[in-house]
């Protein structure tokens, strides 16, 4: 075990700084001239942005949430939280008010880092409402770190500023203060409730996992990382900002995914890693712009989900000319990562399979006594190790529920491992479903549902899609004498949650099937949603 992989991010940015202080850490050609920014410039920027945190009153364990894009600007804010003692709470894009201020509410977020105009999205507006209505008692100022900050709250600038009689060695005292077992972030993930909960982890945790995760894919200080993962999610934030410390690649982050756009990236870059979800690999190949001519520094791709084509990672490697494509498999409550395939795998196995387990992590197929299945067998994957988060927020009979009295937590997720300890996704226990590289819960979207006023229950099932993996298909009981169309409801639905729970098809009907004990039948909606979409391709 590395003497890296057993410290905090901030001291992990603190060692990089002096590893690497000239090169290249951080290019971002969202805006003009491109910011680029060596390993000690991102150090002196991230202290700058930890003194204004504690000016601004920021204590060791206080939260502090960002909503915004991968922009130069979110890691800067993310290491100067860390380096303050705070917890990082990352919100996603593409979420809509409520959703946001649920989070915020439930972390007890002191400080929201936002911007202005993201895919037009006016953040700050978008929570004014929760605001007036006392829903928000702990969010004490929010900070614009682009676009023009209005009047509720205060620019980058500004909030810099705050920081300007706290003298460096206050944060070099933060920072040695804080041990390995000290929280680092709350990335919050629903489930079965419907509510997102508030996942635990730590420095050491974080570190130790993504030093794990680069030295078996083989990230090198001599690459340079385009990041398109969401740096909200665990595969952007920590595969790809933490990882890229551990390893000292450059971080090249792209704010939203456009394939010209990227193959510009990687041609002016010279980018030479790229991971992602299958769909952007996909995307990139059957584009009418793919131009192979721009790509040729690419040589390494990590990418997941419960399936892979064969043909994909052979396209990746004929088409898109990457000399190494690998698969890996992990989850929020695991630090992101559980299992990673390996060099030397074939395309079939690394199509097929998520690899094996990381060093000194236990991954196991159990029945519902918790025994482990003969290899070959399906049952529920089961992980323990250093990366199982420490619990749920707050929930400590959510937290036992997940985490046995072994230790072993229950992904929810039904896998089969071979023989050699490799181990393949089949399917989902928690009905979750992956749209675009994102996790769709069936519960929180059917909760969201709920809130219109025309709907007296709803069950969404996931289908499959060419593009996009995954889409939500919606099954919707009216309330008696309310009228509405399929229509009408997906264009509330755009306007109250983020687009990728937003169903693609919703289907009126006047009553769910149920069993005996009045649950309803899901796999029954799925095979009849299967048809639907089916006869809407045929027809």
């Amino acid at each position: 075990m590395s003497a890296i992989s057993m410290t905090t991010i901030p001291a992990l940015l603190r060692d990089a700084a002096a590893r690497y202080a000239d090169r290249e850490a951080l290019v971002d050609r969202s805006v003009e001239p491109a910011v680029r920014l060596s390993f000690a410039e991102l150090l002196e920027r991230a202290d700058g942005v930890a003194r204004a945190f504690v000016g601004g009153g920021v204590e060791p364990g206080d939260r502090v949430a960002i909503w915004a894009p991968n922009i130069w600007e979110w890691p800067v804010t993310q290491l100067g939280l860390h380096s303050a003692g705070a917890v990082l709470v990352p919100l996603n894009t593409r979420y809509k008010g409520s959703e946001a201020a649920y989070i915020l509410a439930k972390s007890r977020a002191r400080i929201l880092c936002c911007v202005e105009g993201f895919l037009d999205n006016d953040y700050v507006s978008m929570l004014r409402a929760a605001i007036a209505a006392g829903e928000l008692p702990d969010l004490e100022r929010i900070v614009v770190l682009r676009g023009v900050a209005p009047d509720d709250a205060i620019g980058l600038d500004e909030f810099l500023a705050v920081g300007d009689d706290i003298e460096p060695s206050v944060i070099d005292e933060r920072v040695a203060a804080l041990t390995p077992s000290d929280l680092s972030d709350l990335l919050f993930t629903s489930g079965t409730t419907g509510a997102p909960k508030g996942v635990m982890c730590t420095h050491g945790q974080t570190v130790r996992a993504f030093d794990a995760w680069g030295t078996i894919v083989g990230l090198e200080s001599s690459d340079r990382y385009l990041i398109i993962n969401p740096f909200f999610h665990s595969f952007g934030y920590k595969a790809g900002i933490i990882a890229s410390l551990v390893k000292g690649a450059t971080m090249v982050p792209l704010a939203t995914f456009d394939v010209a756009q990227v193959m510009a990236t990687i041609e002016a870059e010279k980018i030479t890693t790229l991971p992602g979800p299958p769909t952007i690999f996909q995307t990139i190949i059957n584009h009418a712009e793919f131009d192979i001519t721009k790509l040729s520094t690419l040589r390494l791709a990590v990418t997941g989900a419960a399936s892979v084509p064969v043909q994909l990672i052979r396209d990746m490697g004929d088409v898109l000319q990457f000399e190494k494509v690998l698969t890996a498999y992990g989850l929020t409550e695991a630090s992101g990562i559980a299992t990673v395939s390996r060099h030397d795998d074939t395309a079939e196995v690394i199509a097929h399979y998520s690899g094996r387990a990381i060093p000194d992590v236990e991954v196991a197929v159990v029945d519902d006594a918790g025994h482990e299945v003969p290899r070959g067998e399906p049952g529920e994957v089961v992980i323990r190790g250093y990366n199982i988060m420490v619990g749920y927020f707050e929930a400590p009979e959510q937290s036992a529920e997940a985490i046995d009295a072994d230790g072993w937590l229950h992904t929810g997720d039904i896998g089969v491992m071979n023989a050699d300890g490799y181990l393949k996704i089949t399917d989902r226990m928690k009905d979750m479903f992956i749209v675009g590289g994102f996790n769709a819960y069936p519960a929180e979207i059917e909760s969201l549902l709920s809130e219109h006023p025309a709907i007296a229950q709803s069950s969404v099932v996931g289908v499959p899609d060419e593009r996009m993996g995954e889409v939500a298909f919606a099954f919707v009981v009216l309330r008696p004498g309310a009228t509405a169309d399929a229509e009408s409801i997906r264009a509330w639905a755009k306007e109250h949650m983020a687009n990728f729970k937003v169903p693609s098809r919703v289907e009126i009907v006047d009553a769910f099937p149920l069993n005996a004990a009045g649950k309803v039948l899901k796999y029954e909606l799925r095979d009849r949603a299967g048809k639907i979409v089916a006869e809407g391709a045929t027809s």
